[in-house]
């Protein structure tokens, strides 16, 4: 341990935070090490804020990182010799995974342990009294009451034991199919990314009780949908497809017949309007919360057993409604795979997904990706601007949500994507926004085509048309960019407004820029707020979404001086010259 090396770009703090300096030259690589064992709090202009927790570092250890990995980085890249008290936390809560082992014993579940001092504990906890049965004769294990296998981990966890389940699970009806092969000349076929094999391969680990359930972490634009196939593929079992919204379920319909062998009589769709029940079964997290009134049950709950599934995926995990996992607790004994780019929740409920659909096995840097083509470079830069004098009165005296759309509905934000669409004459790029008006407003601005809910199908289908062939560079476009299928990538989104700092929101609209490009391969993803309003606190999720993705994320703000002028953006202009955009 070395003393004070202030040319290092790291603070660690005995209180679990780390403080992280942006402009360092190792920060890229500093922060890609960090993310494997810490969670990223805040994230302004200069300094970015880590947290060690317990969970944190118990999916790092299911994920492959172990104790010496992160105290070695810590050790590497901090100004100050590292806290003893952390030292010796990261030693504790990142050596507990693998303590615990859930496992089959005949017939029946059971705990298993090596330390007999962790035995008395658990045997001697109130809240699991209901849920074990009698001990191993040696102490070395506990049985388990039948039907208790998801809420004794939820239990465990919750008192800082995780559990690594090793008890195997039921293979589900079988169902024969194919990945379609790569063939010359074979429009439909495709080849899977030697990362996408790779994840799929953790996940399955050999079909040993150590595979089946974990959450795969792969940036926007890494292709998790075909993951989720290739996971499919190698255990050839009947699967239900959980995912947010019926866009979403329709896309995994087209890309399972577009890759697959699959016919078009064995995946079904389970939504508000279809209730198909196929050998694939695709649904929404929606429905599965339907109930007639707030104490009644959850009416399709029954979707759970209406087939013998052999594994659930649970798309954008991150976004699973809590409700639901009452079901998931429920459902130990069939394989689980949660796929996100984020394993934050927002409603806290990170220690329910480890438990209940098992821990992060993989965690895919999106350098990596970058640095091999497979998406593209993504700048992003959030431009702040003032109120005018005017709008800021009729926002001082407005309630929350009037003030939310006042601060949206910024005049100055045009003059701001006039100053956009000037920097970047060649580029493709799409205008987003929440308020119709504002979109209607910009497109007579612009002399662009506006494209909302309710544009006709064969108007949509024309400008996509147009703008993927070029002749139109500018498309405005409203909430319906967020999950549309068919929409054209673009090389620069500009983000005028949007709800209310959706992690989901942010992770669909960047995806729409990060394909790879045929030439130069940079993106460009803008964000213009309100400076000083609701809308600035609400983007900082926004923000911290796109940080945690381990883009780098620049702020801008710009003033008005007293004769009403804006300041120049000067961020802007030196983001152009260092991209050559």
């Amino acid at each position: 341990m070395m003393g004070f090396r202030p040319e290092n770009p790291l603070i660690v703090q005995s209180d679990r935070t780390l403080l992280l300096e942006v402009a360092h030259p190792n920060f890229e690589q500093v922060r890609d090490e960090l993310a494997r064992f810490a969670e990223l709090v805040k994230s302004p202009e200069h300094i970015h804020t880590y947290r060690i927790t317990p969970l944190s570092l118990w999916n790092a250890s299911a994920s492959g990182v172990g104790c010496e990995a992160m105290l070695e980085s810590l050790d590497r890249w901090s100004k100050y010799p590292v806290p003893q008290n952390l030292i010796q936390e990261i030693q504790d809560h990142g050596t507990r995974y693998g303590k615990l082992r859930l496992v089959q014993k005949g017939d029946r579940l059971a705990l298993e342990m090596d330390d007999r001092g962790l035995f008395w504990e658990i045997e001697n906890q109130r809240s699991l009294q209901e849920l074990l049965a009698e001990p191993y004769p040696d102490q070395r294990g506990i049985y388990l009451e039948s039907g208790m296998r998801g809420e004794v981990k939820l239990q465990l966890i919750r008192l800082g034991h995780p559990v690594q389940d090793m008890a195997g699970y039921k293979p589900g009806d079988p169902l024969a199919f194919e990945l379609r092969p790569a063939l010359p000349g074979s429009g439909r076929s495709f080849r899977l990314r030697g990362y996408q094999r790779a994840a799929a391969d953790v996940f399955h680990a050999g079909g040993g009780p150590e595979g089946g359930a974990g959450v795969l972490v792969l940036p926007c634009g890494a292709g998790k949908t075909i993951i989720g196939m290739a996971c499919m593929a190698k255990l050839q079992t009947h699967t239900l497809v959980l995912t947010t919204n019926v866009t979403a379920v329709k896309q995994w319909k087209q890309e399972l017949l577009d890759k697959t062998t699959l016919a078009d009589d064995q995946v079904g769709l389970y939504t508000g309007d279809t209730k198909e029940i196929k050998p694939v079964t695709i649904a929404t997290y929606q429905i599965l919360t339907y109930r007639k009134s707030k104490g009644a049950p959850f009416e399709h709950f029954k979707l759970f057993e209406a087939a013998n599934w052999g594994l659930v995926i649970y798309d954008e995990v991150h976004m699973l409604p809590a409700p639901v996992f009452r079901a998931v607790a429920e459902l130990q004994a069939k394989r689980r795979l949660g796929l996100t780019a984020t394993l934050v929740r927002e409603d806290g409920k990170e220690e329910d997904v480890f438990s209940l659909i098992g821990p992060k096995r993989v965690d895919v840097p999106w350098k990596t990706l970058e640095k091999d083509g497979f998406i593209a470079t993504a700048h992003c830069l959030e431009i702040r601007v003032p109120l005018p004098t005017d709008e800021r009165m009729d926002y001082a005296v407005a309630d929350q949500r009037a003030r939310f759309r006042i601060a949206s509905e910024n005049s100055l934000k045009l003059k701001v994507v006039d100053e956009l669409l000037a920097g970047h004459p060649k580029d493709s790029i799409l205008i987003i926004g929440q308020y119709l008006e504002q979109l209607r407003v910009l497109g007579r601005r612009l002399k662009a085509p506006v494209l909302t809910g309710q544009t006709p199908e064969r108007e949509r289908e024309s400008l996509y048309q147009q703008f993927k062939e070029g002749t139109l560079k500018v498309l405005i476009v409203s909430k319906v960019a967020n999950f549309a299928i068919d929409l054209p990538d673009a090389s620069v989104a500009v983000q005028v407004s949007g709800t209310f700092g959706s992690r989901q929101e942010e992770a669909q609209r960047l995806g729409r820029i990060l394909r790879p490009k045929n030439d130069r391969n940079i993106s460009y993803f803008y964000s213009i707020i309100s400076r000083d309003t609701s809308e600035q606190e609400f983007a900082r999720n926004r923000q911290l979404f796109l940080t945690e993705q381990g883009y780098r994320y620049l702020i801008e703000s710009r003033h008005l001086d007293e004769s009403g002028a804006m300041s120049e953006p000067l961020v802007w202009r030196q983001l152009l010259e260092e991209t050559g955009g």
